[in-house]
């Protein structure tokens, strides 16, 4: 007897139902057996209370969508309206005013009403609140002779917190506390809560970070039995687990990282074979041998996600015993591995791949710093005495590199040939003293040996992704969808005003968006087109369903090569086992069901994301900082992005970026172009557009609001 799934009762509503039904009424037109009956009504409640269906009167279920509802996250604002961004593909977001807002805090997941449209703008109000997105908070404690309250960090919860008094926790005025909710917003009361943790003074640095922190829900220790579990793995391999693998330990093999990296996932190896042919391997930490499926290890990696990245530390996904240790293939030391051994013709055309479970012993642990002083020494300031020592060092490994550029730039070469799209926009790196304070920002140099490694991560990513699509198996991919229609036709309206022609949807494919990007290389728009081309872009997630990845231009796409700072990479190397692609599979490894890998790759996105916002998050604030005595300095910048209230600017030497507010723009009005991405003055017709050049002045700088202030000079 088969049970029922909810992609099923999604897909019955949206193609076969042409009004809401009863169960009674499912029962019949799905031919489910009556035995079932408890199961379906029970599923029912559940995507009811999800908000994937409505529950009507006299017991009847339908879609939302065809009943004028929305569901989604709410995106607040801190002048107090909001926009619920739909989880209907297509659907667009909709506005929610301040007074309806007022039962609803940033992040909850509601079902809203839409209540009128104009144009492609829809209004709605609130039908329930489906989940709560705030369970507990971080914010600036204050009182007056009545009450306590909080000032949330978070400016997207746009109101106070109120705190009875006897639940303050000891907190004094302008201390940073941790904050529980204890009654959410209706219509007519604010919400309420009680102080759990008092995190101190918010000048205090170490401080700030750890708002930042706490802001974003992100883990901070190991539950006990995680930790535990991580202490237990034995560091020596045991020499039965060796045999069962193919020993690669002779073989020369090594890393590359940066500087200060800890946590090596990938070694890499290359030989030349007699036909001219290119073997390549690559080799991964094998994670999924010592964090086994419902494992408190497991567990805990799966609520974490991923590793977190700040300039001044890390929160790994793993406990250091296995990200910094085991699972790490540090030089000299035997390591498991699940490795992707993959064959190119001299025109660097794959051929053949297998994966295999092997052990290694790292030759080295190189730096791309080093290899691109040995690949490119006319690019970076490396002595001839000091390129010799390497030589003498690395022997064969020497050799091995040059054969690696090779290979890797004849890779680089056949994916642009199909279409691969890279921005390639200049980032930045944060450059700290020994004491964590901001001593420089400098432009992030990507080398030879970056490229080295992405093309061959790149191809061991495609060969996996590949292997379990044709083999038809449940998994997660990494996709990326192609631009929606109508950013495709506005990003192609925008171009043409510069006289390049881009195909309309259908037939845009990113090949056309590389050939524009090819064109304006050099040009004076180039660095304009490429912004609004990037901001077209949709945002790559993990799914169940292999869709391609747009920008990459592959079919097939997953991520294979980080199983120490990325969970999919984890359940990928476990669908290896399950499909006998690296060995036989581990009776303790559990059935991965299509389910529970929809609502992971579900998670692993939000994670992702959580992830990226508090990494930019620190970076800015680092930056703010850095910026706290450079009050009344002139800079370079060019226009990052242009809004009804003003301009984003970019510092061309110091990658910071402040706000020129329409209030400090006092020459004259300024109107905003949206489809143009332009200010214009009424009078003087003055325009302001993306990447335009402009000379400004610091004019304020807020460590408590994260921003810097610019006027035009």
């Amino acid at each position: 007897m088969k049970t029922i799934t909810e992609k099923e009762i999604l897909h019955f509503f949206e193609e076969t139902a042409n009004r809401p039904m009863s169960s009674r009424e499912m029962l019949s037109t799905l031919h489910i057996s009556t035995e079932e009956r408890p199961a379906l009504r029970k599923l029912l409640k559940q995507m009811s209370k999800d908000g994937l269906l409505i529950k009507l009167k006299k017991g009847r279920y339908g879609l939302p969508s065809k009943m004028k509802l929305v569901t989604g996250r709410v995106q607040g604002h801190p002048d107090g309206f909001g926009f619920v961004i739909s989880e209907e593909e297509g659907q667009n977001d909709l506005f929610i005013n301040p007074r309806r807002m007022r039962e609803a805090m940033h992040g909850d997941r509601l079902m809203c009403r839409i209540e009128h449209t104009s144009g492609d703008k829809s209004e709605g109000s609130i039908v329930r609140v489906i989940e709560r997105g705030q369970k507990t908070l971080v914010g600036i404690f204050d009182r007056t002779a009545r009450l306590a309250y909080i000032t949330p960090m978070e400016k997207r919860l746009a109101c106070e917190i109120s705190i009875p008094n006897k639940q303050t926790g000891g907190a004094k005025r302008g201390e940073a506390v941790v904050v529980e909710i204890t009654s959410y917003p209706t219509k007519h009361l604010p919400p309420e809560g009680k102080v759990v943790e008092v995190l101190g003074s918010p000048d205090d640095p170490e401080i700030e970070i750890e708002m930042i922190i706490r802001k974003n829900g992100l883990p901070r220790r190991f539950p006990s039995d995680a930790a535990e579990e991580a202490r237990k793995i034995p560091a020596k391999i045991p020499e039965e687990e060796i045999q069962k693998r193919l020993d690669l330990r002779k073989k020369i093999l090594f890393t590359i990282d940066g500087e200060t990296a800890k946590d090596f996932d990938d070694a890499v190896s290359l030989e030349k074979k007699s036909n001219g042919n290119y073997a390549l391997g690559v080799h991964i930490a094998d994670v999924s041998h010592y964090v086994r499926p419902g494992s408190p290890l497991d567990r805990e990696a799966l609520e974490r996600g991923t590793s977190v990245y700040f300039p001044d530390r890390v929160i790994p996904m793993l406990p250091k015993e296995l990200s910094n240790e085991i699972c790490s293939l540090k030089p000299r030391e035997d390591r498991l591995t699940l490795s992707c051994i993959m064959e190119f013709d001299p025109e660097g055309n794959r051929l053949k791949y297998e994966l295999k479970d092997t052990v290694i012993n790292s030759a080295a642990r190189l730096t791309y710093a080093q290899v691109a002083g040995i690949l490119e020494p006319e690019k970076i300031k490396v002595s001839e005495q000091e390129r010799a020592k390497w030589k003498k060092e690395l022997g064969k490994i020497w050799d091995c590199l040059f054969m690696m550029k090779e290979l890797a730039l004849l890779l680089n070469k056949n994916r642009v040939k199909n279409g691969s799209v890279d921005f390639d926009l200049p980032e930045s790196d944060i450059i700290l003293d020994l004491c964590g304070k901001i001593e420089n920002i400098v432009k992030s140099e990507r080398n030879i040996a970056h490229r080295i490694i992405e093309e061959f991560m790149l191809s061991a990513n495609v060969s996996v992704a590949e292997f379990l699509s044709v083999k038809k198996a449940n998994s997660i991919y990494r996709v990326h969808e192609s631009p929606s229609q109508e950013n495709i036709l506005s990003l192609r309206e925008f171009v043409h005003n510069f006289g390049y022609p881009l195909p309309a949807p259908p037939e845009f494919t990113a090949k056309d968006l590389q050939g524009l990007l090819a064109w304006v290389q050099g040009k004076p728009e180039e660095k304009l087109i490429n912004h609004v081309a990037l901001r077209s872009m949709k945002q790559a997630v993990y799914s169940t369903e292999n869709i391609g990845h747009f920008c990459l231009a592959f079919p097939f796409y997953t991520h294979f090569t980080s199983p120490i700072r990325r969970y999919p990479d984890l359940i990928v190397h476990r669908l290896a086992r399950k499909h006998k692609i690296a060995g036989k599979a581990s009776k303790k490894d559990k059935d991965v069901s299509m389910k529970n890998l929809e609502e992971t790759a579900k998670l692993s996105s939000e994670m992702a994301r959580r992830a990226e916002e508090a990494e930019r998050e620190v970076v800015k604030l680092k930056k703010v900082q850095f910026m706290l005595d450079k009050a009344g300095e002139e800079y370079m910048g060019f226009i990052t992005g242009v809004t009804s209230f003003g301009l984003f600017v970019e510092l061309v030497d110091l990658f910071v970026e402040g706000l020129i507010h329409v209030s400090s723009m006092s020459d004259d009005y300024y109107i905003y172009q949206e489809k143009n991405h332009l200010l214009i003055g009424e009078r003087r017709k003055k325009v302001y557009r993306l990447c335009d050049q402009v000379r400004v002045r610091v004019a304020n700088v807020s460590v408590e609001k994260l921003r810097i202030d610019f006027e035009l000079v």
